[in-house]
């Protein structure tokens, strides 16, 4: 397999403060890639980069071969990025087939989305996403009244129906129940048979469910890789996060 995103010897500064730092990474197209870390990680800072958000201090994005320097928002979303946020971005008096026909529509005009003709092309890709995502018996209530994780899994939806080559999924089971944590799961490995999809997620529990290749993010450069086992038996991740959360709650406690 090709190499999909490379990031060489990348630092992005704020007023002297180094949220990335000599950061390298690389992933494979078709791979699915989680990325833990403490807060203050640079877990943020590193989607940012990937997307536009923030431009490099040093270093280089390399995304399907092409320096995304200088490139805007807009044009890197374009040519095959597409990112989930923590908290759902769906329109709420729309309905989720009406969201998915509107993230189908390349022109993002949202009366003409909705009230122009539909191939039937669309609408077997906008029937097959519902599918998907699990939504086909709400396809045609308000958006306002699905529950989090059902929120969560049509803006998903939404960004797979704009054919992302990569999806950067921030945080997708924060504040989700167990049964939608583990469903969220199942529609990530799904989507991974057919995508590059890069998760960041605080919960190990979740991580092991999706977790084929996983990178520790410590003070903006990679503290480690490996899968799910190596990675929570180094002794830096076990001081560093894992030993550290577990302190927390023993203090809680």
């Amino acid at each position: 397999m090709s190499k999909i995103l490379e990031i060489e010897n990348l630092t992005v500064s704020f007023d002297g403060f180094k949220a990335l730092n000599n950061l390298n990474f690389s992933m494979e197209a078709g791979e699915l890639r989680t990325i833990i870390g403490p807060n203050g990680a640079g877990k943020t800072t590193f989607l940012d980069i990937i997307t536009g958000k923030v431009q490099p201090t040093e270093g280089t994005v390399t995304f399907k071969g092409r320096n995304l320097a200088k490139m805007s928002e807009h044009a890197i979303a374009r040519f095959g990025v597409g990112r989930k946020f923590q908290t759902p971005r769906v329109y709420l008096n729309l309905t989720p087939r009406e969201n998915l026909e509107l993230s189908c529509n390349r022109s993002k005009n949202v009366l003409g989305s909705l009230f122009r003709k539909q191939s039937s092309g669309e609408r077997r890709t906008i029937v097959g996403l519902l599918e998907t995502i699990g939504l086909v018996a709400k396809a045609d209530i308000a958006a306002g009244l699905l529950s989090h994780g059902e929120k969560q899994w049509l803006e998903i939806g939404m960004l797979v129906a704009q054919s992302p080559d990569l999806l950067l999924v921030d945080e997708p089971v924060a504040g989700l129940t167990d049964e939608e944590t583990f469903q969220t799961a199942e529609l990530l490995n799904s989507l991974a048979q057919s995508h590059s999809i890069i998760v960041i997620e605080h919960d190990m529990e979740f991580v092991r469910e999706i977790a084929r290749q996983v990178t520790v993010l410590h003070q903006g450069t990679v503290l480690c890789e490996g899968d799910m086992d190596t990675v929570q038996s180094d002794p830096r991740v076990i001081e560093v996060y894992l030993g550290h959360s577990e302190d927390e709650e023993d203090e809680a406690a």
